[in-house]
């Protein structure tokens, strides 16, 4: 393990990122089972492959970690949301998302303000694979009939 000279503020970030990608996988895994037993296999088979996507994110986070020579230490998991229709379930995905989104696009700023371009790529890289996941989320939104945009008078979700 190496240990490189690094602002603490980036071991804040990577301890942030680590809560909030376990506590979306513990979400999309309970939100497959969930949806599996609502006989929603198409859907139960696309949060599970959220679940795999997100546990990627924590492993490449629990790595930089063990790069840097800490202990990777997830402090915050939040509860998995559970809801009693899938329209409900993707829009606690979204909040979460967007909150996962914000993370990186702060922390990728911070490194880059710093000047330290392997953290600024690290969490960057990151951040564009998030923006992708909520941008599938929207368009599955879509597809459900979710307004999206804002428009006058209209109750719009993200």
């Amino acid at each position: 393990m190496r240990s490189p000279r690094f602002h603490p503020r980036v071991l804040g970030y990577l301890g942030r990122a680590l809560s909030l990608e376990y506590s979306a996988v513990q979400q999309y895994m309970t939100q497959a089972s969930l949806t599996e037993a609502w006989g929603l296999t198409e859907a139960a088979a696309r949060l599970r492959q959220e679940t795999v996507e997100e546990l990627r994110h924590a492993e490449r986070i629990v790595q930089r970690m063990l790069q840097l020579g800490v202990a990777p230490n997830a402090s915050q998991l939040r509860p998995a949301g559970v809801a009693r229709n899938l329209v409900d379930l993707l829009l606690q995905d979204a909040e979460l998302e967007t909150e996962i989104v914000a993370l990186y696009e702060e922390a990728a700023r911070f490194c880059e303000r710093l000047g330290d371009e392997e953290h600024a790529t690290f969490f960057d890289e990151l951040w564009q694979e998030e923006v992708a996941h909520a941008q599938a989320l929207r368009d599955w939104l879509a597809t459900l009939g979710v307004p999206l945009a804002h428009d006058e008078g209209e109750r719009v979700y993200f």
